[in-house]
């Protein structure tokens, strides 16, 4: 049936001759004149409602598509077609209608629905309900008659009305705000459409999306207008940002308002709850990077004012809230996210001419063919003047000096892998490109410093404090902690960030600063003295080292990497009078880390040139001694501490004379602590061990694991081990008895520890 062929109106006589023309339904455009159709449905007894779509009524889910009967009845031009379309002859059809953008279509287009109707050929949308029957209709008047569409109830009725209303609306929105010619116009246009979404009973996304599309196509289209045309669309869209992230098309727009325009007021009062929004809200950067690029042009953009980073700080502190715990997790993510994206943008050039990927600028702009990239760009990479030469008793270490580097990519499509000339250097192969190895060009080169444009040089100055302010909050130390890992770029705030990390107590913030996996250095490596970020003489070295042997990695494993990475390092350290690096030297000495004598009589020597090294190498010269006699076959093979003991009674008693024949300690319901695990590694003959009722926790498990290899039995019954310290124990291979009962043990705990060969019994 064809909704587009004229023809008169009907005329039969309704049963109230008052009816009403719902609120919405307002001319779109200014010179648009309101027409009141005094149409009277031929439908028999019914009314015409009166809808008020006010934000406090009835809400309804936007329809998309359903089921509903429907009835066409034409305009009669003759006496015999008025019969025929009488109520008494009138038939209704079920169909399936789909709600599309431009029409209402039906999935059989059979009989009345033979043919989509058009949004605009509606003329009118009434709801109609009759007093002698439950029928719920919605009439759609089109030119030549209407058609009746009949729900289940009322609710369905209104909430067809309503989604057909809105369709509508949308559809001649889109054909108005397409290429206005006057803006004036067209900006009272974006109020209506805002105005009419912020009113809408329907609750749907699409709802406020729909008009932020129309918007942000209609700026994409014309990018032309005055600054104040851009600030007045920003402020009449603001009230529909407030729940809704802006679409890409509208990011672009904002970014490029906060690059020409960042001192607008717009920045502060519109921007702002926009940005704070995508901070607290946003899972995933990825499936939106304008977003992203969004937030940091308005980080930027608060750096230009007259406060520059007091206002960006004071925004960050807004973020995270006046509380010691920030609620909402997102924020502390996305905000890393959008300064290491940042950052990565600065060196982003250097980056693409050592891989020569497209860059970022470039994906956009469409410019990914080999032909239209630039040619590889030299950079020149500058180093200050290498440190003073260690003496010969120390290992060398690679201070050579060698003049600035020059590099040039050049790239071999055949193998799908950059290449790297150095001129004064030796070639080194290239893998997956990161901003890490990007930067890690030579290992000759002690500090790196890469000349930056001087925007790129704020955007990195910028970013960097942020990330300072973020190590600030105790609550997001962890978690800033483990994501930056490692992101090595030559700024000092940075480095005041690793600091934070190295001078935090919690395990979880200063063990992200050891690397992630074998053969990728972390912050640990880096910053040591000869890495790529060191440029402190070792100072933030030594930090990390004291910190982390502070905690539970005081053991032999920690100390054999050190051994085999980093000796010479900590001996450069110690010989300039470090404290912790001559305690490292002289546990390397005291548990036998060094097997070679040469190097034992290094670190001798190196201990013995500064009066702190001499007098810690003394002491342990001493506790040598004792530790010799107390190793002296001879004394008692069992051994129980009366209750209440604590570490400094066992270290009394141990110290009074021989145990080497001790073979069995109790020091169950006693006070005694991991601490008194450097005590228990001293008896060579000890097998079996009783902890049950202590406070010996996991740091003790790990040291007794490494040292008392002999261990047969171990009760550590109502002890407060977790299965950080019981996966430890997987290594004593001669261990066969094992009580664990009252710990936290977990079950995927208890199946590792059965590699243990010996009989595992756990009581």
């Amino acid at each position: 049936m064809d909704f587009t062929s004229g023809g008169g109106v009907e005329g039969s006589e309704p049963h109230n001759n008052q009816f009403y023309q719902c609120e919405e339904n307002k001319p779109l455009l200014a010179d648009m004149s309101e027409s009141n159709n005094n149409t009277k449905l031929g439908a028999g007894p019914c009314k015409r409602s009166l809808h008020h779509c006010s934000s406090s009524g009835m809400r309804y889910k936007l329809l998309h598509e359903g089921d509903i009967q429907v009835c066409v009845v034409k305009h009669p031009r003759t006496f015999l077609s008025k019969i025929l379309t009488s109520k008494f002859l009138r038939r209704w059809e079920p169909h399936h209608l789909t709600l599309a953008d431009s029409s209402l279509t039906s999935a059989t287009p059979t009989g009345y629905m033979e043919t989509s109707l058009p949004y605009s050929s509606i003329e009118d949308l009434q709801l109609l309900s009759w007093d002698n029957a439950p029928k719920y209709c919605v009439q759609l008047s089109f030119p030549g008659g209407t058609v009746l569409l009949q729900a289940a109830n009322s609710y369905l009725r209104d909430q067809w009305f309503h989604s057909l209303q809105w369709k509508k609306k949308i559809y001649k929105y889109r054909k108005v705000l397409n290429n206005p010619s006057r803006w004036d116009v067209a900006l009272k246009e974006i109020r209506a459409l805002v105005d009419m979404a912020l009113t809408s009973p329907l609750q749907d996304e699409s709802i406020h999306q729909a008009p932020l599309h129309i918007i942000s196509t209609l700026l994409a289209e014309n990018s032309n207008l005055s600054p104040q045309d851009h600030e007045n669309i920003i402020v009449a869209i603001a009230p529909l940002l407030e729940n809704n992230h802006p679409p890409p098309d509208l990011c672009e727009f904002f970014c490029k308002h906060c690059r020409e325009r960042p001192r607008s007021s717009v920045v502060i009062e519109v921007f702002t709850p926009v940005v704070q929004r995508i901070l607290k809200h946003n899972m995933d950067f990825g499936k939106c990077p304008r977003l992203r690029l969004f937030t940091q042009e308005y980080i930027l953009a608060l750096n230009e004012l007259n406060g520059g980073m007091e206002v960006v700080k004071k925004f960050i502190h807004s973020m995270h809230g006046p509380t010691g715990q920030c609620p909402h997790p997102r924020v502390l993510p996305n905000l890393v996210a959008v300064c290491l994206a940042a950052i990565y943008s600065c060196y982003e050039e250097f980056i693409n001419s050592r891989d020569n990927s497209p860059s970022l600028k470039e994906i956009r702009n469409g410019c990914q063919q080999q032909n239209d990239r630039k040619p590889p760009m030299p950079l020149r990479l500058l180093r200050p003047e290498p440190p003073t030469p260690p003496p010969a008793t120390i290992l060398p270490l690679s201070t050579t000096p060698s003049p600035p580097h020059e590099i040039l990519v050049e790239l071999e499509r055949n193998n799908n892998s950059a290449n790297t000339k150095r001129k004064g250097g030796p070639t080194r192969g290239d893998s997956e490109p990161n901003l890490i190895d990007c930067l890690l060009v030579s290992p000759a080169v002690n500090t790196l410093s890469i000349q930056l444009p001087a925007q790129a040089d704020r955007v990195l100055g910028c970013f960097a404090l942020i990330l300072k302010m973020l190590s600030d909050y105790d609550d997001w130390r962890p978690a800033l902690a483990s994501l930056l890992q490692p992101i090595p770029f030559p700024k000092e705030e940075l480095k005041y960030v690793i600091q934070r990390f190295a001078e935090d107590p919690r395990q979880e913030v200063h063990s992200c600063l050891l690397s992630v996996r074998s053969g990728k250095d972390g912050w640990f490596q880096l910053y040591s003295p000869g890495g790529v970020a060191c440029d402190d003489d070792g100072e933030l070295f030594a930090s990390m080292v004291h910190i982390l042997m502070g905690s539970c990695y005081k053991t032999k494993k920690f100390l054999l990497s050190l051994a085999e990475n980093k000796l010479g390092p900590c001996m450069l350290l110690a010989l300039r009078g470090n404290q912790t690096m001559v305690e490292i030297l002289c546990l390397m000495l005291e548990y036998n880390i060094i097997e070679n004598k040469d190097t034992q009589l290094q670190i001798i020597s190196t201990l013995e040139s500064t009066q702190v090294g001499l007098r810690m190498y003394e002491q342990l010269c001493d506790r040598q001694r004792e530790l010799k006699e107390l190793q002296r076959k001879g004394g008692p093979t069992r051994l129980t501490l009366p209750s209440k003991s604590t570490d400094a009674d066992l270290a009394r008693l141990l110290s009074s004379g021989s145990f080497g024949n001790l073979e069995n300690l109790s020091l169950a319901f006693t006070n005694v602590t991991s601490a008194c695990a450097e005590q228990l590694i001293k008896l060579p003959s000890l097998k079996q061990l009783n902890l049950w009722s202590t406070q010996f926790g996991d740091a003790g498990l790990r040291l007794l694991s490494e040292h008392l290899a002999c261990l047969q039995v171990l009760n550590l019954c109502e002890t407060p081990v977790t299965d950080a310290g019981l996966l430890a124990l997987s290594s004593m291979k001669s261990l066969c008895s094992l009580n664990m009962n009252s710990t936290k043990l977990t079950a995927d705990t208890y199946e590792d520890l059965k590699v243990i060969p010996s009989v595992l019994k756990v009581l």
